[in-house]
């Protein structure tokens, strides 16, 4: 005889589930960063793994209020049918009902806001493989289900995070490196985010109108003073794309080199500054027409 359907325990599971599907996005999430340019402030990881903690416990709450007024009334609605449709439950009745429970909200609220259809079915092909996911897993009637949930999902976010590592530290995933540009191209005109600018000519010619110069305190987008003024620049191609240099000596500009960062579609200059370590990076983009 069948254990009877317990719908506390499959709120639980479910909660659980979503709130494992929010941590392995996560994780993913962290690995890619790490295929990206990095940011121009530092990243203070003790803030992060705080923030982290307090998203978790918010990620239980909406898990668990998710599952209540759409998991459960999905299953609830999916036994029904399936005893009244064909004579007894059937699991593929779950995603069924999860979308058509979810739609109407879902619609209100993007008819409400006027959303284009087109990311209307995205979220909602999303929300309901998400919510189908944690019903279809929280739904069998078998004891110690909460335990083995926990046990496996947590098992797979680990593994994921853990392979990830691996990838990277192997070269299997591409971790981030900065372009290898060559002295072809550098010429130019490479700006700031407030059209501070330096030109670039072929013959090693550079000039500078209105370059930041920043004191180990000021924040990439408010530099302490401005330099312009005219010199030479030379390429050095350095060890490997790390390492690779662009030298500016401006008699009134402090600064010279500069390092490169960014992608090979949109390269950046880079200029460090703050504490040593990971510190704060002022970076000059070239411009569609700087070539």
């Amino acid at each position: 005889m069948p254990q009877r359907r317990s719908y506390g325990r499959m709120l639980v599971v479910s909660t659980m589930v979503g709130c494992l599907e929010v941590a392995l996005a996560v994780v993913v999430g962290l690995l890619y960063v790490r295929t990206q340019p990095p940011p121009n402030h530092p990243v203070d990881w003790t803030d992060v793994t705080a923030a982290l903690v307090n998203f978790m416990m918010i990620v239980a709450v909406i898990a668990f209020l998710l599952s209540l007024v759409f998991v459960l009334p999905a299953v609830a609605l999916a036994d029904l049918i399936g005893r009244r449709v064909g004579g007894r439950e059937s699991w593929w009745w779950v995603p069924l009902t999860v979308a058509a429970v979810a739609a109407p909200p879902i619609w209100a609220f993007a008819s409400y806001n006027h959303v284009e259809t087109r990311p209307v079915l995205v979220f909602w092909a999303e929300a309901t493989a998400s919510l189908s996911a944690g019903a279809l897993i929280a739904r069998p009637r078998v004891s110690g289900l909460g335990r083995r949930v926990a046990v496996w999902g947590t098992a797979v976010v680990a593994g994921t995070g853990l392979l990830g590592a691996l990838g990277l530290a192997v070269g299997l995933l591409p971790s981030y490196e900065p372009p290898a540009i060559g002295r072809q191209d550098v010429p130019g005109t490479w700006v700031d985010h407030t059209s501070g600018r330096l030109v670039f000519t072929p013959d090693g010619r550079v000039t500078a109108d209105g370059v930041g110069e920043h004191a180990p305190d000021d924040d990439p987008s408010g530099p302490s003073r401005r330099c312009s003024g005219s010199g030479t620049w030379s390429y050095e191609p350095g060890h490997d794309a790390r390492t690779q240099e662009v030298r500016v000596r401006v008699p009134e500009c402090s600064w010279s080199a500069w390092t490169v960062g960014g992608t090979a579609r949109e390269p950046r200059l880079l200029r460090d500054f703050g504490r040593p370590g990971p510190g704060k990076v002022y970076e000059l983009r070239k411009t569609a027409g700087g070539s």
